[in-house]
């Protein structure tokens, strides 16, 4: 889920510059830098990108540059005829020393900044703004589909990795009854060379315990997440949290096995599991 994108727009002396930068996170955590005069559009912004982006921590700044207008004043006339006739009136009352131009220049109200605040009505402003932005976001996300289309081929292979132990423990011998049978008859040897226990009292026991080590339902389901986890990379979108889940799942499974398994390769299968689930779990926090 990493990205960067940087876009501008430009209307009359106004320019704006909008930087989305994006890195990996499980949800979705955005955090705004606008320049001064641009606080009206936060709202508007959070909403474009919380449309686009479901995860990720999101940076975005925005500058604002007025072009001359942001160095200019101008002389507030009404102002100025109002402090020279006070001024005047002042005079009138008491002989005074002329003020010194800089003097009622300085004085509050006199001169205003030609900031562009009156020349740029708010609603272009807004707009130019939110174009801006949202070219941004879609060049971000092109650069997300990019990395998430090499990601997908990673994902793919991990769990073609997770199919293939899953079709080892199948198949692996330990799981049948003659095997759990062998095992349970060299135990009782070497406890005890002289106790004797009838065949079928044998076969039972054997037969017990090869149904609480029985397996099947976990590889059942573990074959089920592995569909459900190929279908989703295949279509693409969001999906990092359902495939979240299933790696859950995965490793509820691989736990389970396990746990009830027999034998030490089976064992040493149910470990391998774990460690490829592992690593699908790190690269799905890399996707939206």
């Amino acid at each position: 889920m990493t990205g960067f994108a940087r876009t501008e727009r430009q209307a009359g002396a106004l320019r704006v510059r909008i930087e989305l930068k994006s890195v990996n996170g499980r949800g979705l955590d955005m955090r705004l830098r606008l320049a001064p005069g641009l606080d009206a559009v936060e709202i508007p912004l959070r909403q474009l990108l919380s449309k686009a982006l479901s995860r990720g921590s999101i940076n975005l700044v925005a500058t604002l540059d007025r072009g001359g207008a942001a160095g200019t004043v101008r002389v507030n006339q009404q102002a100025l005829s109002a402090v020279l006739s006070a001024i005047e009136q002042l005079r009138a009352q008491e002989p005074m020393a002329i003020s010194r131009p800089e003097a009622i220049l300085a004085l509050p109200g006199v001169l205003e900044s030609g900031d562009g605040a009156g020349e740029h009505d708010e609603e272009v402003l807004t707009a130019l703004v939110l174009d801006c932005a949202a070219e941004a976001v879609e060049r971000l996300q092109a650069a997300r589909l990019q990395e998430g289309a090499q990601i997908a081929a990673v994902l793919l292979a991990q769990v073609d990795a997770i199919a293939r132990l899953v079709a080892d423990a199948e198949a692996h011998p330990s799981r049948s009854r003659a095997a759990v049978e062998t095992r349970l008859r060299e135990q009782l040897a070497a406890l005890s060379q002289d106790l004797a226990i009838p065949p079928d009292r044998l076969a039972q026991e054997a037969l017990l315990l090869a149904t609480k080590a029985d397996i099947q339902e976990e590889l059942d389901r573990l074959r089920a997440h592995i569909a459900a986890a190929r279908k989703l990379i295949a279509e693409g979108g969001p999906a990092g949290r359902r495939l979240d889940f299933l790696a859950q799942e995965f490793n509820r499974e691989a736990n389970t096995l396990c746990s009830k398994s027999n034998a030490v390769e089976l064992s040493a299968i149910g470990l391998d599991l774990k460690a490829v689930i592992d690593q699908l779990r790190e690269q799905i926090q890399n996707i939206e």
